[in-house]
């Protein structure tokens, strides 16, 4: 194939968005992936633009609830035992990763780039004729009880501080937003600059659609070895810069180039149940069980969690069973029959930190990685910053905290 500027490693949500932008640049690109677009945690996560979500998953108060959710095989963080040797290793990092000086430099970071990923999302879809698919119907996190909601608040008080606007509810105004929540949820908090995609896996492919109408070619190859001036693959090799942009199988290339990135997976599960289950009025996060209920053009999605089980273990479809049991408890109304299950694979390094930039030793490729649950809601922030350095601009944001030579 002939020679590219550049050559994305992955069609998922960051590679296409990625391409896209370095496209507008003037670039040439090729995107390959070994499955096609969107063929991964792309097609299935709960469609949100987190921005508020600036903390990093490692945190005290995470280590301390850590040994009670584990005992729970369904709960909202478990270990299968016949992975729990293979994780150790990262697991220890993500303890350290805990500590507080580490957490209070990782949610800088974390808030710098959710700031750059939302004042780059509404003029992204413009270029790209893509405004319509956005919603901005918010978020409510719900709290059984007045001890769940006091336990938030310094993380709401974190919040104020950077300028997050948000609204504490209790009583008929939690109702009020959202109809059919059980009476244990006694208090909430509604954060408005919380958007949504109507649906990701359209929104990924309709990335794809124009990069393809801007001359851009998606190629279903498999990336096999990083090389000085380009990668090789299951079509022969491809000359160009790269940007791996690869998921949750990122480090797998990585290592080709002899650098070791503790990268590991975030399998999540979710089920999606027919449009008329119930009536979603914005996406409901139960904060306490790990899970959210989100609304979406195909359906209504009941899913997340976090299983650190690696690639190859075969899913658990218990634990999706076990969210949707949960969220018929949580809202009686919902009708949970006819619902479709799935799992993905999300990109999770210890620090809860894409790795951005020069992967080490290899200045050719640059790494867009492990952005974790948070994929879509950085994914024009990564895109932008990506594009800088294939153009030899500045990113404007310290990227030092998401090099990927930090570990």
């Amino acid at each position: 194939m002939k020679a590219v500027d550049v050559v994305v490693v992955g069609a998922g949500v960051v590679g296409l968005s990625v391409a896209l932008a370095a496209q507008a640049r003037g670039l040439s690109v090729r995107v390959i992936d070994r499955e096609g677009v969107c063929a991964g945690a792309s097609a299935g996560n709960a469609g949100a633009f987190a921005f508020t979500d600036i903390f990093p998953l490692a945190s005290p108060r995470v280590i301390r609830q850590a040994p009670k959710w584990l005992l729970d095989p369904l709960g909202p963080l478990s270990v299968p035992p016949r992975y729990a040797a293979q994780i150790t290793p990262w697991m220890l990092r993500f303890w350290r990763a805990s500590w507080p000086a580490q957490v209070r430099a990782s949610t800088i970071a974390q808030t710098g780039l959710m700031a750059l990923s939302k004042a780059s999302l509404q003029p992204f879809l413009a270029t790209h004729g893509l405004s319509s698919m956005l919603r901005q119907d918010g978020q409510l996190q719900v709290y059984e009880g007045q001890a769940e909601f006091d336990a938030n608040l310094p993380s709401w008080a974190a919040r104020a501080k950077v300028g997050i606007p948000f609204e504490h509810l209790t009583g008929d105004a939690i109702s009020e937003r959202q109809p059919g929540l059980d009476a244990r949820f006694t208090h909430a908090t509604f954060t408005p600059e919380w958007y949504s995609i109507a649906d990701p896996k359209d929104y990924t492919e309709a990335l794809a659609e124009r990069f393809s109408a801007g001359g851009g070619e998606v190629v279903i190859a498999e990336a096999t070895h990083l090389l000085d001036d380009g990668v090789d693959t299951t079509l022969g090799a491809m000359k160009g810069r790269v940007v791996l942009a690869a998921g949750a199988f990122s480090h797998h290339l990585a290592r080709t180039a002899g650098v070791k990135i503790p990268l590991e997976t975030e399998r999540g599960y979710n089920t999606t149940l027919p449009a008329n289950a119930v009536d979603l009025r914005c996406q409901v996060t139960f904060g306490g069980h790990g899970f959210v209920i989100s609304k979406i053009t195909s359906g209504i999605r009941v899913g997340g969690a976090v299983e650190l089980g690696g690639l190859k273990l075969p899913p658990n479809f218990k634990r999706a069973d076990a969210m949707l049991t949960k969220a018929k408890q949580f809202m009686p109304g919902l009708e949970t029959s006819g619902g479709v299950q799935w799992m993905g694979f999300r990109p999770s390094l210890p620090d809860s930190l894409p790795a951005l930039g020069p992967l080490p030793g290899q200045p050719n490729t640059i790494c867009a990685f492990g952005h974790g649950h948070l994929g879509l809601t950085q994914s024009t922030g990564t895109a932008q910053i990506i594009a800088d350095l294939l153009t030899g601009k500045t990113p404007d944001i310290d990227i030092t905290p998401f090099a990927p030579a930090r570990f």
